[in-house]
């Protein structure tokens, strides 16, 4: 139909790639304007529930962060949770910044490899 109403405007060695062209701007304007309207009808069976996907990572986090270090436990913690840069981190600990990121990549590696690791976490 858009080529049709074109037709005057389109060259005909072209009218193939328009086509294809026009074909693909209607096919994604449709599908977004489908992911903006959401139906709220039929999501009752998709509602994950609190129980259902409870994970103990929280646990097992806080078990790997008492098996730190004090002083790599202090960084990660003013780092990752209170959300201070590593220069108020070296003021807070009395550390320089380089020993601030030794300190808590240390601490990342650590809680990484305590994760992963089957026989810590089972």
């Amino acid at each position: 139909m858009k080529l049709w109403l074109k037709r005057k405007t389109v060259n005909y060695k072209k009218s193939k790639s328009y086509l294809f062209s026009t074909a693909y701007h209607t096919m994604i304007d449709y599908i977004r304007k489908n992911e903006r309207i959401t139906s709220m009808e039929g999501n009752e069976h998709f509602a994950p529930s609190t129980y259902e996907n409870y994970s103990d990572l929280k646990e097992v986090l806080d078990f790997a962060l008492q098996q730190l270090p004090d002083i790599q436990k202090s960084v990660i913690l003013l780092r990752d949770y209170e959300g201070y840069s590593y220069k108020e981190i070296g003021d807070i600990t009395n550390l320089s910044e380089a020993q601030v990121k030794v300190y808590i990549y240390r601490a990342r590696l650590f809680l990484k490899k305590y994760i992963v690791s089957p026989e810590y976490v089972i």
